[in-house]
């Protein structure tokens, strides 16, 4: 059985649990309290040295680590990963984008608002501006298709619903993107989140 250590208030993690989910995946879950700092106890570096989440423990005992790399291995063979390879090369493309333009954004922006309780103007401007430059590259792109690669949701469509689904709680405005909105309710529906 697959184990799956996370916090539910990331979205990180949420996607290895959608994932896993969405593939009938025989799972459990181990909550790991970010901020009360479990990630960083001796317990859990053994785990992953990186004192990061999610960790996925497999069958066979081994640790894997980062959700894109879970995501990917936990997604192989199906369909959620194209057999195209451009298309397949274009959802590792949106993948990587999400985590380098979208996350740092996005997540974080959320993060301070949401769980550290910061005022607008203890918030950097830039996360603001950033996050809808991101939100914007993503309205322009899905604004005439279902999914953002090929015409079946993958793992693109996972990792950018997961921080993109709760971007208002950040402060971001998502009724102003209305392909963006559209798209989250049929990634959720797909889902069954």
């Amino acid at each position: 059985m697959l184990t799956i250590y996370g916090d539910k208030r990331s979205g990180n993690c949420l996607k290895v649990l959608y994932v896993a989910r969405h593939l009938g995946l025989e799972w459990q879950w181990v909550d790991v309290d970010i901020l009360a700092g479990e990630s960083r106890k001796d317990g859990f570096l053994r785990i992953n040295p990186a004192g990061q989440i999610p960790v996925v423990k497999l069958d066979d005992g081994r640790h894997l680590s980062q959700s894109g790399a879970i995501l990917l291995y936990l997604a192989r063979g199906s369909g959620l990963i194209p057999d195209d390879p451009w298309e397949r090369a274009l959802m590792h493309q949106w993948m990587f984008w999400e985590q380098y333009s979208h996350e740092p954004a996005i997540a974080v922006r959320r993060f301070h608002k949401l769980y550290l309780g910061k005022d607008e103007d203890q918030i950097a401007p830039t996360l603001l501006e950033k996050g809808d430059a991101a939100l914007d590259l993503m309205e322009q792109h899905i604004a005439s298709r279902h999914w953002f690669v090929g015409s079946s949701m993958s793992l693109a469509d996972v990792v950018l619903v997961a921080y993109t689904r709760l971007a208002h709680e950040g402060g971001f405005d998502l009724e102003s993107r209305p392909g963006l909105e559209r798209w989250i309710v049929r990634v959720e529906g797909s889902l069954g989140i």
